[in-house]
């Protein structure tokens, strides 16, 4: 066996995720019922791990924050599960907060291909993460947030590298404890799930970790940016029936007007629910909205609760 096998096969013996785990040693011989009851049970145990980590992912969140008041944009990069979970969460930014689709941007290893069939290998292709971040002109004034389940993945190391050598933002999301790591990014998230219910299969609690992770990153940072009132999605896209009817239904719950009124404030400030809210609210035509709503930072409570 070479050094780099050796050091490989040392790396993962260390990982408290691809340890066996004693509550599902005999998972082959049970009924469907108990198998999921032991897949359940060990799910319970994720939020506490990401609970565990909230300073760093909070940190991680007003980082984001502050790099998209800027006209950054924020990117997340990966291999296999980790880095289709970024993709995943990504593609959901718009149409939740009305950001840019070009705003946040999920880079995965393989490429879209990788995206609906797995490729094994792909993320060792640590040469390749550079070059697929410049395709989007990555750039000091961006930000990267790298997912790696099992800490060394070579692809998602490399790519947190060379964000830190031009100077943007980094991230990364480990779902191990790190003891000596390649890179150094100014934010480290360790959510320390333990081992998995399927030894090393890291598509599960892993997995489900680091998805709660970046549904909280992002949306503590576009909370951050006034992207809500209250709770309420106020920047939200009526991009589907579903949304444009949850647009009027927030128009009508918060001003108590009708629906015929919710449809033509609507229809008056171009679709921003944000918009129609200010106008309602303070009595001026969408133009006046608009430039009170910038001044305040895009913040609602700014103008309507101080």
């Amino acid at each position: 066996m070479d050094d780099k096998k050796k050091e490989l096969l040392g790396h993962l013996n260390s990982l408290a995720t691809e340890k066996p785990n004693p509550k599902s040693m005999h998972i082959d011989r049970l009924e469907a019922v108990d198998i999921c009851r032991i897949i359940n049970d060990e799910d319970q145990t994720v939020a506490a791990a990401v609970e565990r980590d909230i300073p760093q992912i909070a940190l991680a969140a007003e980082t984001v924050a502050a790099v998209l008041t800027d006209g950054g944009r924020l990117f997340y990069i990966g291999a296999g599960t980790s880095g289709r979970l970024g993709v995943l969460d990504a593609a959901e930014c718009p149409p939740t907060f009305g950001s840019d689709p070009l705003q946040v941007i999920g880079v995965i290893a393989g490429g879209r291909d990788t995206l609906i069939r797995s490729a094994e290998g792909i993320e060792d292709r640590a040469e390749e993460a550079s070059g697929d971040l410049r395709k989007f002109d990555f750039g000091p004034g961006d930000m990267l947030i790298g997912l790696a389940a099992s800490v060394k993945t070579p692809y998602t190391i490399a790519g947190i590298k060379y964000a830190s050598e031009i100077g943007a933002k980094t991230v990364l999301i480990v779902c191990n404890k790190v003891a000596g790591i390649d890179c150094q990014p100014d934010v480290l998230i360790q959510l320390e799930v333990g081992p998995e219910v399927i030894t090393g299969s890291t598509r599960m609690k892993s997995g489900t970790a680091q998805k709660m992770t970046l549904n909280m990153i992002s949306t503590t940072a576009m909370v951050l940016l006034g992207k809500c009132y209250g709770n309420l999605m106020v920047d939200l896209r009526a991009t589907s029936d579903k949304l444009t009817a949850r647009s009027r239904k927030i128009l009508i719950d918060l001003l108590g007007i009708d629906y015929e009124q919710a449809d033509r404030l609507l229809v008056e400030a171009g679709g921003s629910v944000k918009l129609a809210i200010a106008m309602h609210r303070l009595g001026v035509d969408p133009e006046e909205a608009r430039r009170v709503l910038d001044e305040a930072g895009g913040k609602l409570w700014k103008l309507l609760d101080e």
